[in-house]
């Protein structure tokens, strides 16, 4: 079917450096910069990204940036709640669930559901790695230097000077033959 993914929004900002980064400036900005970095990363993908804050307004609120979904729960309810009941919802309709907290209540809520749950720092790793196709393309510069020991360190701008490529010219051969007849026409 398709693959949700559900964020822990505040246990991912108060787990990793780069967010508490953030959060010493304030709340609002690791909230932004969480949000842009999933947005970002899972821009091109199909699948559908849920961020859940906790929240303490009279009810639930729901709000769609750049593909993502964010959710603030309402007073008396809190993310873990939320995101074990997204799950649930996910779960009966038939989608496969990823969940990204430290928190092994909600974890095991996921996990009792049939969804996967990962750690923070896979998120954050995620987050950081290179696409894809960058990555395969490094990953081919490697390979292709291992195979045929390519020098990583050289540069064509450092022989400039010299003329690897030109073609000197061989001397022509000239072969003797006797008289040359002249030819009648």
């Amino acid at each position: 079917m398709g693959q949700y993914i559900l964020v822990d929004g505040y246990n991912v900002i108060r787990r990793n450096p780069q967010f508490r980064a953030a959060l010493a400036q304030s709340l609002e900005s690791a909230r932004q910069l969480l949000i842009t970095q999933l947005a970002h990363r899972y821009r091109h993908t199909p699948y559908q990204v849920t961020v859940v804050f906790d929240g303490a307004g009279k009810h639930e609120q729901h709000l769609y940036e750049r593909r993502i979904h964010i959710i603030y729960s309402q007073h008396g309810e809190n993310a873990d709640q939320v995101i074990a009941r997204l799950a649930r919802e996910a779960r009966a309709a038939g989608h496969e669930v990823q969940l990204f907290s430290d928190d092994s209540e909600v974890r095991q809520a996921v996990i009792g559901q049939g969804g996967l749950a990962e750690s923070t720092q896979g998120l954050a790793t995620r987050l950081n790695a290179p696409p894809r196709r960058l990555a395969q393309r490094f990953a081919h510069q490697i390979r292709m230097r291992a195979l045929y020991g390519l020098d990583p360190s050289f540069k064509l701008e450092d022989y400039e000077d010299e003329a690897p490529f030109s073609r000197q010219r061989r001397p022509q051969r000239h072969q003797q033959r006797g008289p040359q007849k002249k030819r009648r026409y």
